[in-house]
């Protein structure tokens, strides 16, 4: 007898729908022998004697006949334990032991435990987007699985705990229907009424151009590069990066769940990423670490970071190679992995917040401190941290060492609400100027460019003429600093998108001669610094 269910593979952020059927032959073995195919992979081959324990160990006996197991489509290759629960549903189904004899309008997914128990998987969020838009009504899926999946409306969520649990909800669909209600969550009151508890501005003392240089970094999404000795508070400063990026929008918050949920590392009590992410690999990390890779890809740092923070300290300790692999992501905010059989593109729209020593001792320029490092070894160190990467950093801001009194000081240093506040005002400004709604086919290349647009830093050529218009003294101002200091077109480009940042900090319509005089100084340092 054939018997079909459905279930799911991811690949990349998304998942496709794939069909398991079980069929078996009705000739007599010695024991029952299991023939799967449809490109399966180690975990899916190895599920076999998963799923033959756990029917036996709750109540079944299955009859010694050859079953075969087709995963189709059969030409796209399937990892994963995510197929246990429909192969078992599948193989009870197929020797009569369910009541329901089609279950087209339920998608199965879960790993079993030999005692027939269920366990949680990857990617269920993608799972539950890809059954919404295939018009799946219901989703059975292991009940640590459950509020990730709630989160997507239009389907019905039933979580189970075990093979015999999932069977009777089965039975009472084919018996007149499921008398269970399915679950729910409220993705968006959560996502609301999430509050902030990280670290404060109001813990630093001192360093008030670096809170500046932050401050405009989230106002318009800017990468930034500190540069300064040990214990000036470099780490400090990024670490409270967060507490003044603005919140996360409904479709940001499901586009970054969906990345985590893939990569495994999402909170299964929370089911919705709610806070921008903050991200800071250790500088041992390698390339694919970084970026993403494996035989079926699985999204790296710069994609765990999407819609957050990548930070890296120490900068230069991170090896050539793999700070170059940063380019592309940089530029195009998303990370394309290509294997022979596949190539996936996983979104990497993050703010680079990077912190390094300006020598290998760590105390070149420092007044109180001196350094003993010898001109070559200063230019091999800065050497690691190339002018192309450097270019795409926007923002490079020196942090001294604070002094005695301002560490002692008795006046309070201002917190992260009162930044987060104007920081959220520049946002509103950026978000009428690009309108940021969805552009329709029909719209002019210019209008798609725009509704793309959530940041100054993500502003387009075009966008760039369109909105940083200067004055006859701005243009001068630039001009020299082009010259003086030998910046790129890139950076040209860059003190532009800063420019406007600060003028929608102080809330001005168009860049005036303070707003470039203050971005060109947040350039000065990969030119003059070492000189």
């Amino acid at each position: 007898m054939l018997f079909k269910a459905l279930s799911a593979a991811v690949y990349g952020i998304d998942a496709n729908i794939i069909d398991v059927e079980v069929d078996f032959s009705g000739v007599t073995t010695l024991e029952s022998r299991f023939n799967m195919v449809g490109l399966p992979d180690a975990a899916v081959r190895e599920s076999r004697d998963r799923v033959r324990s756990a029917i036996k160990n709750s109540g079944f006996e299955i009859p010694t006949t050859n079953i075969t197991i087709n995963l189709a489509p059969a030409d796209m290759k399937k990892e994963g334990s995510g197929f246990d629960l429909p192969m078992a549903i599948g193989i009870l189904g197929a020797y009569g032991a369910l009541q329901i004899k089609d279950i087209r309008e339920f998608l199965l997914v879960g790993e079993l435990g030999l005692d027939g128990a269920l366990r949680p998987v990857p990617g269920m969020l993608p799972v539950a987007v890809a059954a919404r838009e295939r018009g799946i009504r219901n989703l059975v899926i292991p009940k640590a699985n459950a509020r990730e999946a709630a989160v997507v409306e239009g389907v019905n969520v039933y979580p189970v705990e075990t093979l015999n649990d999932a069977r009777e909800l089965l039975n009472a669909a084919g018996n007149g229907g499921i008398h269970t209600p399915p679950f729910r969550v409220h993705a968006e009151e959560t996502l609301e009424s999430d509050t902030y508890f990280g670290p404060d501005f109001a813990d630093v003392r001192g360093q008030q151009a670096a809170k500046r240089a932050l401050e405009v970094s989230a106002a318009g999404g800017h990468n930034i590069l500190m540069i300064g000795p040990p214990g000036s508070g470099k780490t400090m400063l990024a670490k409270r990066l967060p507490s003044i990026l603005a919140p996360l929008s409904f479709d940001e918050a499901l586009e970054t769940t969906k990345i985590h949920s893939v990569a495994g590392v999402l909170d299964a009590e929370a089911g919705l990423v709610t806070q921008r992410p903050f991200r800071s690999p250790h500088h041992t990390i390698s390339d694919a670490g970084l970026i993403g890779g494996g035989i079926i890809p699985r999204p790296g740092e710069v994609s765990l970071a999407h819609n957050g923070v990548l930070f890296l300290d120490e900068l230069p300790e991170f090896p050539r190679n793999v700070l170059e692999v940063m380019r592309q992501p940089l530029e195009d905010r998303n990370v394309v992995i290509a294997r022979a059989s596949m190539s996936l593109t996983f979104p990497a729209s993050f703010m680079l917040a990077a912190a390094m020593n300006p020598c290998p001792c760590g105390y070149f320029n420092d007044r109180s401190r001196e350094c003993h490092c010898t001109p070559p070894l200063i230019q091999r160190y800065v050497a690691k941290v190339s002018g192309p990467l450097l270019d795409r950093i926007d923002i490079h801001i020196e942090v001294p060492a604070v002094q005695y009194r301002e560490l002692r000081g008795g006046a309070a240093s201002e917190g992260s609400a009162a930044i987060r506040a104007r920081v959220l005002q520049a946002r509103q400004r950026q978000a009428a100027r690009f309108g940021n709604i969805a552009a329709a086919p029909s719209a002019s290349r210019a209008q798609k460019e725009k509704s793309r647009t959530y940041s100054n830093a993500q502003m387009t050529t075009r966008q760039i003429r369109q909105f940083c218009e200067l004055s006859p003294e701005s243009e001068k101002l630039l001009e020299r600093a082009m010259q003086q200091q030998g910046l790129t077109a890139r950076a040209h480009d860059r003190i532009l998108k800063v420019a406007r940042t600060i003028a929608d900090l102080a809330g001005e319509e168009s860049v005036a001669v303070p707003h470039i005089a203050e971005a060109i100084q947040y350039r000065t340092l990969d030119r003059s610094y070492w000189s």
